[in-house]
């Protein structure tokens, strides 16, 4: 099997805010550590959309990857890199679409979605209809197994999944592939082998997904296979051919919703953000003129702060103590409501804080930022030519 990795992109829209910190940023932080990741910023995808306006997306990716370092995102322990300066997104994307069906691509759900968001853009191009498959290329050019998704993102992740394994039944076949398989399985043994058997015609047979399962994980401790071996029988147990792309699986990501200053989802489009790197004394005012539950018109007005933006904020921010301080006090108007933001006011200043000192280190030498970029799409583009390389050979496009 490939190693394990995870691939996470976001479009270059300019400054993050919290919401992104914590509904995709934490993760990619926690993440990091376990895995080897990659992060881009998919500045052709911004184009799907923004294709009539795209003067702004150089400065907005640099900006975002001064808000990634900022929160947290460690270049010495993820590959930070651009979608664009690795042409080989875009040539594994038009090999792709040779074998597409149109069809494929109309029926996944936030096509209609979006069209009927954006109305006011002609998204009538080939470039919105195809961008599916372009992030299913920039997932599958790094045969990356793990993608970071909230629920709405998971068809995504599915369209990848199927996409690879129509690639592979298609190209995946290699001369006499059947008896170098049978020759493989007498490699792992006579116990193994046998219950290798079994497992492929349960899976097979059956659609038994624990069968499959049971059998990746022999193959994983089967250590005296050579590379070639091992995809074969992993080709052969699935009914396909040699895998030459990874189906990656979706990995669903616990994030916080994190409200905007009026209760509403945080969003440059709402003007309810707060950025990640507010200055302090904007963030203060910010916070301390959130509108709170509208039945509070006086200090001594008992409030719910099931009705309040405020108490959302809480949520996120706040210890068990505090929201039960919160709870008793504005329910029973012992508290008032600027008493009840200072606590959210404090805990997002520290939060902030070392987001700050990381940033200005970048800030004070754009140079570093520039060379952090450089090797992360010289790192990307290893790994992309390497699949290139079998993606020609299996369609029949190598001509060394």
């Amino acid at each position: 099997m490939y190693a394990e990795k995870v691939l996470s992109g976001m479009r270059p829209t300019g400054r993050l805010h919290l919401g992104h910190y914590h509904g995709v940023l934490k993760n990619w932080v926690e993440l990091q550590q376990e895995y080897p990741c990659l992060f881009f910023v998919a500045d052709w995808h911004a184009l799907t959309t923004h294709y009539d306006e795209p003067g702004s997306i150089v400065d907005n990716g640099w900006e975002m990857i001064i808000d990634w370092l900022a929160a947290g995102v460690d270049p010495s322990q993820a590959t930070l890199f651009i979608q664009s300066r690795v042409p080989e997104h875009a040539e594994l994307h038009l090999l792709l679409s040779m074998m597409t069906p149109l069809g494929w691509l109309e029926r996944v759900p936030t096509y209609k979605d979006q069209q009927e968001k954006l109305s006011h853009k002609d998204l009538t191009t080939y470039g919105f209809l195809g961008y599916p498959l372009l992030q299913a290329a920039d997932i599958l050019i790094y045969r990356a197994d793990k993608v970071p998704v909230g629920e709405d993102q998971v068809p995504h992740v599915e369209f990848t999944r199927e996409i690879a394994r129509r690639f592979n039944h298609l190209y995946g076949r290699e001369v006499g592939f059947e008896e170098k398989a049978r020759e493989a399985v007498k490699q792992l043994g006579k116990k193994r082998a046998k219950l290798y058997e079994e497992l492929r015609t349960r899976y097979q047979e059956r659609g038994e997904e624990a069968a499959l399962e049971q059998a990746h994980a022999l193959l994983d401790e089967a250590q005296s296979l050579s590379y070639g071996d091992r995809e074969r029988l992993f080709g052969y147990l699935e009914g396909s051919g040699k895998m030459i792309l990874v189906e990656p699986d979706a990995l669903l990501t616990a994030s916080a919703r994190m409200p905007g200053l009026d209760g509403q989802k945080m969003s440059k489009s709402y003007g309810n953000t707060i950025f990640l790197r507010e200055d302090p004394a904007t963030v203060t005012r910010k916070i301390r003129t959130m509108q709170t539950d509208p039945a509070r018109v006086r200090r001594n007005d008992p409030g719910d702060p099931e009705k309040c933006p405020v108490w959302q904020f809480h949520v996120i921010y706040s210890s068990e103590t505090t929201r039960q301080w919160v709870q008793a006090g504005c329910t029973s108007a012992g508290i008032g409501c600027i008493e009840c933001k200072q606590p959210l006011i404090e805990a997002v200043l520290k939060e902030q804080e070392p987001m700050h000192e990381r940033a200005q280190v970048y800030l004070d030498d754009s140079h570093l930022v520039r060379n952090i970029i450089a090797d992360g799409c010289e790192k990307a583009r290893k790994l992309a030519q390497e699949t290139m390389r079998d993606v020609r050979e299996a369609m029949g496009l190598d001509y060394s």
